[in-house]
């Protein structure tokens, strides 16, 4: 057996609910006054049991889980714990498991904090999105600046060490300034973790159809790179150094869940409209990947789980090949890039050789850095992130 055949696995639980949803968001959230809790975590547990009983993934300890959302700090403590309890009796944990829960600022105090941590979550993710009042409100969130500010201090008193903060630049007529107001105002929280995303105009969104209709008046790439280059210099001045292209993290406070995502590694998805991946082996070695994806909506994706013990509503096979490209594409995010020796582990054959045509002019142009244990981006290559990556598809 290789290495990547027991490389750590991952479970993902998707709550949809939202108190609203944000025009900008293109995640599978579902605003509802009051979601059918106790049937929701039903669903949850049967269909946990229904892939820890699965040949590919039973006997394979959890290295993380991650509650995402939708808004999963409107789930009630109660909930969130029982799912650990059950992750842990089906499948187990590594040690130094890694528990993460996204929060909306406006959803917790105190007490809510507290009951996640009690419940086993030692990782928090809230979404802050941005520290000026004026661009929360654009944004559509339900908080503001003072609440998101309050609900940092509230879980620092709830015993979490290990917090991270979304932060969203590149906001129409957002000027440089502005923006890192936003950004040394989350640094002086000091915060383990950050995540600094800029703004896209996702498909099927609220904000797709306004942008359409009448265009936004968004950063020049000029100006939006220079918010890149000084975001990365100003973290990495505090000690949070880039580990991917939009996030940072002080030294042993990476988010081992997206990394582990990023390494293309096993994950098991429940939930509304959640996805699972794993590695499909053959004789002669890596054949290739499987994966699924759920039912979007919320009552029907319990119904389904209750009649069947799963709620698939699409699947997808993916040959050695494809699935080689696709780890290229999300590997090249990292830092560290690509392990050259783990790659052929994987897969058979080794990076540079297999897709160096591809590659090749990215290199000689000084965008790539090649050695003989890693293929990686260099600071230059970082901006053409998404046309490198893609080349390989």
């Amino acid at each position: 057996m290789t290495e990547l055949r027991c490389s750590p696995l991952l479970l993902y639980v998707h709550t949809p609910f939202c108190v609203h949803k944000c025009h900008y968001c293109d995640f599978n959230s579902h605003e509802r006054t009051k979601p059918d809790w106790e049937s929701y975590q039903q669903a949850l547990k049967s269909e946990m049991t229904h892939w820890a009983c699965s040949p590919m993934f039973s006997s394979r300890k959890l290295s993380s889980i991650f509650f995402g959302g939708g808004t999963p700090s409107l789930a009630p403590p109660e909930l969130i714990a029982s799912l650990i309890d059950q992750a842990e009796q089906l499948l187990g944990f590594e040690d130094n498991l890694e528990v993460t829960l996204e929060a909306n600022p406006g959803t917790v105090d105190v007490e809510h904090f507290a009951g996640f941590r009690q419940a086993g979550v030692n990782r928090l993710s809230i979404g802050v999105q941005s520290l000026r009042d004026h661009e929360l409100k654009w944004l559509e969130r339900i908080h503001d600046s003072r609440t998101a500010i309050t609900a940092f201090h509230a879980a620092r008193k709830a015993g979490f060490d290990n917090i991270n903060l979304d932060l969203i630049y590149g906001l129409p007529n957002q000027t440089m300034d502005q923006w890192l107001y936003t950004l040394q105002s989350a640094i002086n929280l000091e915060p383990e973790h950050l995540s600094c995303y800029q703004l896209t105009i996702e498909p099927h969104t609220r904000l797709a159809a306004s942008h359409a209709s009448s265009p936004l008046p968004l950063p020049n790439d000029e100006l939006a790179l220079e918010m890149f280059t000084e975001t990365r210099k100003r973290l990495l001045d505090y000690g949070l150094a880039a580990y991917e292209i939009s996030n940072f993290s002080r030294p042993g406070f990476k988010c081992r869940h997206n990394d582990g995502y990023w390494r293309y590694h096993d994950y098991i998805g429940i939930g509304a409209g959640a996805s699972g991946k794993w590695d499909e082996w053959s004789a002669n070695g890596n054949s290739g990947i499987n994966r699924y994806s759920n039912i979007r909506t919320p009552e029907r994706y319990i119904a389904s789980v209750a009649d069947k013990g799963s709620a698939i509503n699409s699947q997808e096979q993916l040959d050695c090949m494809h699935a080689a490209a696709e780890a290229v594409w999300l590997g090249l995010r990292r830092t560290n890039g690509i392990d050259r020796p783990a790659f052929r582990s994987r897969f058979g054959f080794d990076v540079w050789e297999h897709f160096s045509a591809q590659l090749e002019l990215w290199e000689k142009q000084g965008m790539l850095n090649l050695n003989r244990h890693s293929l990686a981006l260099t600071e230059s290559g970082l901006t053409l992130a998404d046309a490198i990556a893609e080349s390989v598809l």
